[in-house]
């Protein structure tokens, strides 16, 4: 099995600091190992019929689903996820394993001046 994702988009209650919360989630994934990659973003482009609301998207990417289960179980993340719903007016969740289709390409060989 490859790796497995956790996908959350949300749409944050009026008023909230959204930056504080980033910086929390930030700070959070950074101190939890299990977590292989985190990344977030802010919708600027879609139609408001489209979005539906929801404003932000965050993406964690793990090497197992069991390296998912540790993140779950961590007190780092339980403490988090405590402020983090009381944020949320509304949220869609996915975690699911991932199916390779496309890789990255190699990174490009670093150019030397011989």
């Amino acid at each position: 099995m490859g790796e497995f994702k956790h996908f959350v988009i949300v749409k944050f209650k009026e008023g909230v600091a959204v930056e504080d919360l980033i910086k929390g989630m930030e700070k959070m994934v950074s101190q939890i190992d299990s977590v292989k990659h985190f990344e977030w973003g802010q919708d600027i482009e879609s139609q408001e019929m489209l979005r539906q609301g929801y404003t932000h998207a965050f993406l964690m990417t793990f090497n197992s689903k069991e390296d998912f289960v540790a993140f779950q179980g961590h007190p780092n993340h339980v403490e988090f996820s405590a402020t983090f719903s009381t944020a949320i007016e509304k949220l869609v969740l996915l975690d699911f394993p991932t199916i390779l289709v496309k890789p990255l390409p190699p990174p490009a060989a670093a150019a030397t001046n011989a």
